[in-house]
């Protein structure tokens, strides 16, 4: 699943959008999730947006915290 999905309901600008991507690009290559299919992708997704609508915008930290919020 494409985090542009989600995104489509959320005031981000194009700058915004595109760490968000990245990161949920990111975040997927580090737990090697390959099917978009998985419902893991959407957690991830919606994890992410969730963070930055609480103002985190670096893409690095986004997938760390993403990352961390699967395992609590």
């Amino acid at each position: 699943m494409p985090i542009r999905r989600l995104l489509e309901n959320h005031a981000f600008g194009p700058d915004e959008i595109r760490v968000l991507t990245t990161a949920f690009e990111d975040t997927l290559r580090t737990l090697r999730l390959t099917d978009r299919a998985d419902p893991a992708t959407e957690i991830i997704a919606r994890k992410i947006i969730e963070l930055a609508q609480q103002g985190e915008r670096d893409p690095n930290r986004l997938r760390e915290r993403a990352i961390q919020s699967l395992s609590q």
